[in-house]
């Protein structure tokens, strides 16, 4: 592991633009909801095809994140940090640029592969700044509430640009971004060299990826063509016979992109069993408390993403101010497990909307309940994750437990939105949908209910803080 950078205002440094990495890979998620009625219209979009401006960045991020990680630890993690961010740019500017949509989709696709190179090496190049130190749970309390963050400043500003710019500006954002997070790189992080000998698994890369992307195209399409068809189970049956070409890649490689024991140890598969089902869940409530006050209370894309701002603000104080204190005192597994509980008490209270609800009754109160939760549990759980591998796998464990958020969020918003169409139809009612939204609410606080299971009974260290011992 390299030193720490000469002075503390270096490190804190490397720290905002660590941030800011969550920041814009979290935020090309959701800046795009406000603006896909005008790609749809402009590049032409159908309405099947249309969610695949989500899924291609979805897709390739949680797909190719263990080989950014695995990269990370080859090559260097600052090396593969500034990489990921060029390519983001090249990803950001076609997609911007996009004439067709074959264009749009290249485009996002190269986002998310951008994007899966800078997640593992940020928390890597955080790791070199903060392991050992006592500011270790604060670092991670900044990037946890990155996430939000940029969730929320994604929804406004899709409904800012795309209002008065234009829809390609959503894409065109994280430019600025990128060259000023460039411009600091070289003097705010640590300089890394090679860290671990072997090839790259390209096989494995290519048969998770496309497992991947199989299972969740299956999920997203069957609302349309059927759960019991042909395509729907032909592609399902493929991406699981890819997934498991990959684990059988694995078990055989000298230089495997995942080395399958690092998923023996109970403290990391409860980690990041936690953070598949806390990403499934609360993305899901996200999009769909979203939507329900656009398309239900009628408010605008402004309007909804002021009306998220106390959920975020929420976030952000409890996951730097309270939760490391928590933490320390109460342990990783306690504040998982109570965290995902809240998290699903706010969401069965969320099932209760009204189609002539209010904010300050039906939403406000319930979506404070579930932000509170999923800050108590994601800083646990994410540390938890990362420190239970060896030093020289950090990269890896990063990406791994950053694919299971990723992918937990794809899948899980992919079968609520299922439920939600089956429930309310295809021209649904505003007393149809919020039926829908309202069911959509009860699978994600299940989700959330089973992750608080499986860390209780997976986690063997229900008092011991994983940053504490890292520290």
């Amino acid at each position: 592991m390299s030193p720490l950078p000469a002075s503390g205002a270096k490190r804190w440094l490397g720290l905002a633009l660590i941030a800011a990495a969550q920041f814009v890979v979290i935020m090309d998620t959701s800046i795009i909801g406000v603006a896909l009625p005008d790609i749809q219209r402009e590049l032409g979009f159908t309405p099947e095809s249309l969610s695949w401006v989500f899924n291609a960045y979805v897709v390739a991020f949680g797909g190719l994140l263990l080989l950014g990680g695995r990269l990370s630890d080859i090559f260097g993690a600052r090396k593969i940090f500034v990489l990921g961010w060029l390519v983001l740019i090249v990803g950001s500017v076609l997609a911007g640029a996009a004439t067709n949509i074959g264009m749009e989709i290249t485009g996002r696709a190269i986002q998310g592969a951008g994007s899966a190179m800078i997640a593992p090496a940020a928390l890597t190049l955080l790791m070199m700044l903060f392991g050992g130190t006592s500011d270790l749970p604060k670092a991670f309390a900044v990037y946890g509430a990155a996430a939000p963050i940029g969730g929320t400043a994604g929804v406004f500003l899709g409904g800012v640009l795309t209002e008065y710019a234009s829809w390609p500006w959503v894409f065109y954002i994280a430019v600025p971004i990128a060259v000023i997070v460039l411009a600091f790189t070289a003097s705010a992080l640590p300089r890394t060299t090679r860290k671990a000998a072997g090839s790259i698994d390209v096989w494995g890369a290519l048969t998770v990826t496309a497992g991947l992307a199989a299972v969740v195209y299956a999920v997203v399409n069957a609302p349309e063509v059927g759960w019991i068809t042909w395509s729907t189970l032909a592609l399902l049956a493929g991406g699981i016979v890819l997934l498991g070409i990959f684990f059988v890649i694995q078990a055989h490689s000298r230089n495997p992109l995942l080395r399958l024991g690092l998923l023996r140890a109970p403290l990391l598969a409860a980690a990041n069993s936690a953070q598949l089902l806390l990403g499934a869940a609360w993305v899901s409530m996200w999009f769909f408390l979203n939507l329900y006050l656009q398309q239900v209370l009628g408010a605008s894309a402004f309007a909804a993403g002021a009306a998220l701002l106390p959920m975020t603000g929420l976030v952000v104080i409890v996951m730097i101010a309270l939760a490391p204190r928590l933490q320390e005192r109460f342990g990783a597994k306690s504040m998982i497990v109570s965290g995902l509980l809240l998290l699903a008490g706010g969401l069965f209270w969320l099932s209760f909307v009204r189609p002539d609800g209010v904010y300050a009754v039906d939403v406000l109160p319930a979506s404070l309940l579930a932000a509170l939760g999923m800050s108590l549990a994601f800083v646990p759980s994410l540390g938890t994750a990362i420190n239970a591998a060896p030093a020289a796998e950090t990269g890896v464990a990063s990406g791994l437990v950053s694919t299971s958020y990723q992918i937990g969020s794809a899948l899980g918003l992919a079968v609520l939105t299922a439920i939600v169409y089956g429930i309310s139809g295809i021209e649904p009612s505003g007393t149809e949908l919020t039926q829908g939204y309202s069911a959509a609410f009860v699978g994600a606080a299940i989700l959330a209910v089973t992750g608080a299971i499986v860390t209780s009974i997976w986690m063997v260290k229900p008092r011991v803080s994983a940053l504490s011992s890292a520290a």
